[in-house]
């Protein structure tokens, strides 16, 4: 299991596998958290099985510490970001 985070959208990704083939994702669940902040989109297989969590507005779901523990995009060093 691996999160990456790209904060130039506030977007966190939490896969369940490492890799996700072209076309494996069959259903997109969306969830709404109370309180109106962010999103969480679950992603399933043809058999139902759970791959990826995308965590939209991140930055007010998740502890700070878990998104500075995530892997970020390779365009985190190109734009200078800080985490």
């Amino acid at each position: 299991m691996r999160m990456t985070y790209d904060a130039s959208v506030d977007a966190a990704y939490i896969y369940v596998i490492d890799h996700i083939g072209a076309g494996a994702v069959r259903e997109t669940h969306p969830c709404e958290p109370g309180g109106g902040k962010g999103v969480f989109n679950l992603d399933f297989d043809e058999s139902g099985r759970l791959l990826r969590i995308e965590v939209l507005g991140a930055r007010s779901i998740l502890p700070a510490e878990v998104l500075n523990k995530a892997e970020w995009p390779s365009t985190h060093a190109v734009l200078g970001d800080k985490r």
